[in-house]
């Protein structure tokens, strides 16, 4: 396997179409050829996706660094049949402070024409309209900094590069009184606190959920402590209540646990520094000195606060008796895997619910419903996997979910999600085994809290509370069951070489001071698909054997490549991790390859 980054032959770059058009241009199409002369970086994302949402917030440096010679142009390529709505996409766009022109493709055209495989995806293309290199996953945008300084002396030098203002016009705010809201907790006296997700704030309304009476934190994009004015959070999504008298909030893009003091308002952090936890960062410790990833929700249970880690697809707990934080569950594998604590797999826990006997999770990127016993282990009670959903009703081992963001504990024993790309309410009932819908005609509803006889939900592409009766009797709805929509690649039966295509980016090598740098980890839906190949390595490159037999299914490949600057005068070189996962759907057939190519940095030769 070649680690060095030649320059290859080149490759013209394909012609950017999408059915939905373009948003944040002012109305405007583009073409590539509009944006000749400036570096141009493509972000093929999905909103779903917790990882793309890292990229967006490692590219915000970047574009502002560079912003008179490089575009950022995010496609928008749909896992989900929610996110083929073009609304949806016009809210995730704002829901994320997206601040480049984004192409709307509900259709995977120019995912297809660029032969992207995994979400995210970066492609640079140079001023004159050429393909230089392609990135899967996150921790990139270091090499991409380095290509782009590269790129621009190389063609100011030929003349070729155009400086001015780019594409990008920034929508009309709106008015409302939320903006996208994440979570919502009732507090002692009958009050509700909401994160206001977009606007960076936590608001706490009266009992009747519209009138405001504070708000706490800035409203800009931060991480500072303080009073009610001063303090800052950066997109905070869960809400639990510790005590009393405070409340433990998911700050997620700062990776962090904060702490509001509902007496003064003051907030203070309880966990996390900051950064962006990696393969190999401590996975326990003093609460401020381990780095977290993406928390998205927070509950109480069993005397420590449990965290749905959607950036890393575990569970960890923050114990404030002695400040620390600790993995309690999932290995970093995105899947659904059941069993031990320390052998599950989730994708994206995104909501937690706490009864005596079990911690309810929604399992985001699986449809799924899970629960923890209180002896760690994992158990599954609605979905089957990251390529099925839908929305069906009945036995739970045939029900569907749709990217469900919440979970709330109902008094009789049952759990009510909030089934968030359905845009319903739905319920199950252990007892029972059933799976009902509540209520529909929700707009992206991603939490709801009990209010008496009520159930007061988070309405969040509506920017609402919305207050329902708790039904006796359920909602009919016609069923639907969706698998994701991406063409399968045709392999032969037999043997298949598996290349991770990874080229250290200029100026570094791969770091290989404590053993290997690289690791790959292959398995298979159905797992009979593999005969033999699967599990983990530290070669980039293997041979896998197919089963014959076994007409189709997905291949899950994660891989990982450390790198580290290459300057033998430096004692501490910066290093870098270069991680991520695909799901690749491919169909066996004598007239397909015998090879796969997955490329998580640089080009294919």
């Amino acid at each position: 396997m070649d680690h060095s980054a030649p320059r290859s032959a080149r490759v013209r770059a394909p012609e950017l179409i999408g059915k939905g058009g373009w948003l944040n241009t002012g109305g405007r199409q583009y073409t590539l050829a509009d944006l000749r002369g400036r570096i141009v970086i493509l972000d093929f994302w999905t909103f779903c996706c917790v990882n793309c949402l890292h990229v967006l917030d490692e590219l915000r440096e970047l574009e502002e660094k560079h912003r008179d010679s490089v575009v950022v142009i995010g496609v928008h390529s749909p896992k989900f049949v929610h996110e083929a709505e073009h609304q949806a996409v016009v809210d995730a766009v704002e829901r994320y402070g997206v601040e480049h022109p984004v192409l709307d493709d509900p259709e995977l055209a120019t995912w297809k024409q660029y032969a992207v495989r995994a979400w995210p995806t970066l492609v640079v293309i140079d001023p004159e309209g050429y393909v230089v290199a392609q990135h899967a996953g996150e921790g990139h945008v270091h090499a991409i900094e380095g290509l782009v300084a590269e790129l621009e002396s190389e063609h100011a030098a030929k003349g070729t590069l155009r400086r001015g203002d780019g594409p990008y016009v920034a929508p009309e705010p709106e008015p409302t009184v939320l903006r996208f809201p994440g979570k919502a907790v009732p507090l002692p006296g009958g009050n509700f606190l909401v994160s206001d997700t977009t606007r960076h704030q936590l608001v706490e309304f009266a009992e009747d959920g519209e009138s405001v009476l504070r708000r706490i934190g800035s409203g800009a994009r931060g991480f500072a402590d303080g009073s009610a004015d001063e303090a800052a959070f950066n997109e905070p999504q869960g809400l639990a209540l510790l005590d009393d008298d405070s409340v433990v909030v998911a700050d997620t893009v700062n990776h962090a646990l904060r702490r509001l003091d509902l007496t003064t308002g003051e907030v203070t952090t309880l966990a996390g520094t900051g950064r962006q936890w990696w393969q190999g960062s401590p996975t326990s410790g003093p609460a401020r000195e381990v780095d977290l990833s993406s928390p998205w929700d927070v509950a109480w249970w069993q005397g420590r606060v449990w965290i749905a880690m959607a950036g890393v697809h575990q569970l960890w707990a923050y114990d404030p008796t002695d400040g620390t934080v600790a993995v309690t569950a999932g290995t970093t594998n995105e899947g659904l895997v059941d069993g031990p604590g320390g052998e599950a797999w989730f994708a994206q826990p995104s909501g937690l619910a706490a009864t005596p006997e079990r911690l309810w999770l929604a399992d985001s990127e699986t449809s799924a419903l899970r629960w923890v016993a209180p002896d760690g282990s994992v158990h599954t009670a609605v979905g089957t996997g990251l390529f099925d959903f839908g929305h069906r009703d009945g036995a739970a081992e045939q029900a569907l979910l749709q990217h469900p963001l919440g979970v709330t504990a109902l008094p009789d024993g049952s759990v009510a999600v909030s089934d968030t790309y359905n845009h319903a309410l739905r319920r199950y009932d252990p007892a029972t085994g059933e799976v009902t819908t509540l209520a529909t005609d929700l707009r992206e509803p991603s939490d709801a809290v009990l209010a008496g006889d009520d159930i007061v939900v988070v309405e969040s592409a509506r920017h609402r509370l919305t207050r329902l009766r708790l039904p006796e009797e359920a909602v009919k709805v016609p069923h639907v069951a969706h698998r994701t929509q991406r063409e399968a690649t045709e392999v032969t039966p037999g043997r298949l070489r598996l290349d991770v295509i990874f080229q250290a980016p200029a100026g570094q090598k791969l770091d290989v001071r404590y053993g290997p740098s690289t690791r790959l980890l292959v398995s298979a839906t159905p797992p009979e698909l593999l005969r033999s190949g699967e599990g983990a390595g530290t070669d980039l490159s293997r041979a896998l054997e197919l089963d014959p037999a076994v007409e189709e299914g997905v291949l899950h490949v994660s891989a990982m490549a450390a790198s580290c600057d290459d300057d033998p005068a430096n004692e501490y070189p910066a290093c870098h991790v270069h991680q991520q996962d695909w799901g690749v759907p491919v169909r066996l057939t004598e007239a397909g390859t015998d090879r796969l190519p997955l490329v998580l940095a640089g080009m294919d030769a």
